[in-house]
């Protein structure tokens, strides 16, 4: 499940929990960036978003790192920040409404009504929020069933766990010229936090699995075996880890990462002497990479830019991650065979209800969505 209910505080607090997070350049409008975070995993489609949050996309410009091995790039020092706050819920003629507003870094603000479709505009920013049909595609049980049982359990076909599930969507655009200037590549992540004087950080997510896929198993890892891991990474910076749970994360990676590649009996990502995996640092740059020089295409940019920039050869689309694209099958055959085997399928190609290529792109909630199942393991 994407990021959906990543530890035990996403699972405590769902209103905050983050299920997914998209940048991709606007298919609509050329110069535009789009980006999206969701919401509340089992979203009923009445269900409005929290007055005591603030939802934050955080970017930073990226220069390619010179030499060396781990993360291919650096973020620069300056920071782009996007809030987005949502007022109390009122009534009125037994209906109800909620109004959200965006802030650009340059204090350009917009506001508008949760669940209207048109949403709100104003100059280099339109935004829109409300109940959506997750577009998040995955046989999550089989991924469960794969690391539970140390052989890869996808079949053809998967199926699509409750499918037709709904999260809560926000969605933004921005004109790059006006926010960015002539900055083209961008790390980018989506957070929740806390709203008032004293704010903190409950969730933050850059690329999908992270935290469920890649943290979450404890059983590899033989330096913190008991140690839920989730809730520490939510607290931290993505763009500054502190020292002090490095070396637990990176122990849980280099396991769960030799884990996955070791599915097919073959080892694509060799350890180094001191143990380590050749991917474990470009997780921790827990970000999505996004080019906004570069055309929107609908699949197959995921990891484009990252994988481009490792191989040494020049990335051809805007990178990032778009509504449709298949990014399960991508991300398990980068893992298990490097791309150096047959694609790793999990059985699941599309949503039941693809995003379309006009805002707010995501298609409307479903309003007879599955319930939230009782237990989560």
């Amino acid at each position: 499940m994407s990021d959906h209910i990543s530890g035990p505080r996403a699972l405590a607090e769902p209103i905050a929990d983050i299920t997914d997070v998209y940048a991709f350049v606007s298919p609509e409008r050329p110069g535009w960036l789009t980006l999206i975070v969701n919401t509340l995993p089992f979203a009923q489609p009445d269900d409005h978003f929290s007055e005591g949050l603030v939802y934050r996309f955080r970017l930073r410009p990226l220069s390619a790192r010179s030499g060396g091995t781990g993360s291919p790039f650096v973020p620069g020092d300056e920071r782009w920040t996007i809030d987005c706050r949502f007022s109390a819920v009122s009534e009125a003629d037994g209906v109800l409404r909620q109004d959200g507003a965006c802030t650009l870094p340059n204090g350009e603000t917009v506001a508008f009504r949760v669940n209207d479709d048109s949403g709100g505009e104003g100059i280099g920013l339109r935004a829109f929020a409300g109940a959506r049909w997750d577009p998040f595609i995955m046989d999550a049980p089989a991924a469960l069933k794969t690391i539970a049982s140390g052989q890869l359990s996808f079949t053809d076909p998967g199926s699509i766990y409750l499918d037709g599930k709904n999260v809560l969507a926000l969605v933004v655009e921005v004109e790059c010229a006006t926010v960015f200037g002539d900055v083209s590549l961008l790390a980018v992540i989506g957070e929740t936090l806390t709203r008032g004087p004293l704010s903190v950080r409950i969730e933050r997510v850059g690329r999908p699995e992270v935290k469920n896929m890649m943290l979450g198993p404890k059983q590899f890892d033989t330096v913190n075996r008991d140690l839920e891991i989730r809730d520490l990474y939510n607290m931290e910076d993505a763009f500054d880890l502190q020292d002090g749970y490095l070396g637990a994360y990176r122990a849980r990676l280099n396991a769960n990462l030799g884990f996955w590649d070791g599915l097919d009996d073959t080892v694509d990502w060799p350890l180094d002497v001191d143990g380590v995996h050749p991917l474990t640092e470009l997780v921790l740059d827990d970000f999505l990479v996004v080019d906004v020089s570069k055309p929107y295409v609908a699949v197959g940019s995921y990891l484009d830019i990252e994988l481009a920039a490792l191989e040494g050869r020049p990335h051809a689309t805007c990178g990032g991650r778009t509504l449709n694209d298949d990014v399960i099958d991508t991300l398990f055959t980068l893992l298990v065979n490097a791309g150096n085997g047959p694609v790793i399928r999990d059985g699941v190609d599309r949503s039941t209800r693809p995003a379309s290529e006009s805002f707010p792109y995501l298609s409307p909630p479903n309003l007879d969505p599955p319930t939230k199942p009782e237990h989560h393991h």
